[in-house]
C-alpha cells in the first residue's frame, strides 16, 4: 500500500505517518523508487498508534506499548502499568479542571454582570492571592 491508501484506511493524516516514520514507531519497506511500501502490519501499527493517541497517551507511552505489543513474552502487568499511570494522569487533571470549574463558576455567581465598573472576576484575576476558592 502506498501512504495515501493507509492513511484512509488507518484514518490517519498522511503527515502523521510519515511523523511516525521519522521518529521510528513505524518503518515501512521502500520500494526501488523510494516510495513508501506499507504492509498490513503497518497498517496495525498505525491503527493501534491511532487508537493509543486518541486515548491521550504520548508518544513515549506509544513507543513503550507498541513494544509490549510486539514482545510476545511480555507480561500484562507492564500494559497494565503504563496504562494505570496514565489513567491516574487523566484523573489528575480532571480534578484540576474541577477545580478551576468550581473556582469560575463561583466568580461568575459573584458577578452581577450589569453596567457598573466593579466585577469580582477582574479583581480576583488581579489579586496577588493565587488561592483558588
Amino acid at each position: 500500500m502506498n501512504i495515501g491508501e493507509v492513511a484512509e484506511r488507518s484514518n490517519l493524516p498522511t503527515k502523521t505517518i510519515r511523523y511516525y516514520e521519522d521518529i521510528g514507531l513505524i518503518k515501512p519497506k521502500r520500494s526501488e523508487n523510494g516510495y513508501r511500501a506499507f504492509r498490513e502490519a503497518d497498517l496495525h501499527k498505525l491503527a493501534f498508534l491511532g487508537r493509543a493517541r486518541a486515548l491521550g497517551f504520548s508518544i513515549e507511552d506509544c513507543r513503550t506499548l507498541m513494544a509490549l505489543y510486539e514482545d510476545e513474552t511480555r507480561e500484562s502487568a507492564q500494559v497494565r502499568a503504563v496504562a494505570e499511570e496514565h489513567l491516574n494522569a487523566i484523573d489528575s487533571k480532571i480534578a484540576q479542571l474541577q477545580s478551576m470549574r468550581a473556582t469560575l463558576a463561583h466568580l461568575v455567581h459573584c458577578c452581577a454582570g450589569d453596567n457598573r465598573p466593579d466585577c469580582p472576576i477582574l479583581d480576583d484575576l488581579a489579586s496577588l492571592d493565587t488561592h483558588q476558592r
